[in-house]
């Protein structure tokens, strides 16, 4: 079999889980290979996600390793199986590599979750929106690769409008609602696209306002995709040119716990739409 180039982010965090799973069995590479009756350099290949592993293989490792977690192993069989090419891939070589995989993702995703403080979640934005916020960037960016990036971000919304959308909550900053990322059209249309998709039964947008007493807890964006089991959930990190995952465990509680915090510290999703409402009407 022909090793693999460039694994996607998901074909790693499949060769992490069992890396990660070796270890907690306190084996060796070198003693997992002769378990299996392969060499090193195949364990290797397998945990740097180089190469596959088949249902078999990968039932045999987990079974060495002492795992019993049965829904666990069925999720890792899942992805080791799983064959998608989806619409994402008509952007490999032409957009940069984390824009296909966070698209993976959250086409694998049980669930989706934001929380933003200066711009609106970019599942939520409108096309003109989301073209005047890569207009900003600096370096700029060559005309043919912005409509690119704008595209591949309109796109992405497959996952809210398919028939079996993914359940997705966003707790959004007032700042985020007011600061105007475009001109005002732009920014008075950004918030109508809000309101109707607030109207969805699968989505749940919050609201944190300005006058929140004793709120100082606007560090950073939080982005949360749902695995098919708790411990397969990935963290997501906007960084300039696409997406950095998180999925060690003591960090993703640490993000699941801010989730929580901004949740509770959010208007309800009536008093939200109430409050979007007003700000449109302001504009």
């Amino acid at each position: 079999m022909a090793l693999r180039s460039e694994p996607t982010a998901r074909q790693m965090r499949l060769s992490g889980e069992l890396r990660r799973l070796r270890d907690a069995a306190g084996l060796s590479a070198r003693e997992a290979a002769t378990l299996l009756g392969v060499s090193s350099a195949q364990i290797s290949q397998i945990e740097t996600g180089l190469t596959g592993v088949s249902e078999k293989r990968l039932r045999r490792l987990a079974a060495n390793y002492s795992c019993t977690d049965e829904e666990l192993i069925g999720a890792l069989v899942a992805m080791a199986k799983d064959r998608t090419r989806g619409w994402w891939e008509e952007y490999r070589e032409l957009l940069p590599t984390p824009f296909l995989d966070l698209a993976e993702l959250e086409h694998h995703a049980t669930y989706r979750r934001d929380v933003e403080f200066l711009v609106v979640p970019g599942l939520l934005q409108t096309e003109s929106y989301a073209r005047a916020a890569f207009s900003s960037r600096v370096p700029e960016l060559p005309e043919e690769e912005l409509e690119q990036r704008v595209r591949h971000r309109m796109q992405r919304r497959v996952i809210l409008d398919r028939p079996d959308p993914v359940p997705y909550e966003a707790v959004v900053h007032e700042a985020a609602l007011r600061i105007k990322v475009g001109d005002r059209t732009i920014s008075r249309a950004q918030l109508s696209r809000v309101l109707e998709l607030s109207e969805a039964d699968h989505i749940t947008v919050r609201v944190i306002p300005f006058a929140l007493d004793g709120f100082g807890a606007a560090w950073f964006p939080v982005m949360l995709a749902g695995g098919a089991v708790p411990r397969l959930d990935t963290a997501v990190r906007e960084v300039l040119d696409g997406s950095g995952f998180i999925d060690s465990e003591a960090q993703l509680n640490v993000l699941r716990t801010v989730f929580r915090k901004m949740e509770v510290a959010s208007l309800d999703p009536t008093c939200s739409r109430d409050f979007i409402h007003r700000l449109a009407k302001e504009l």
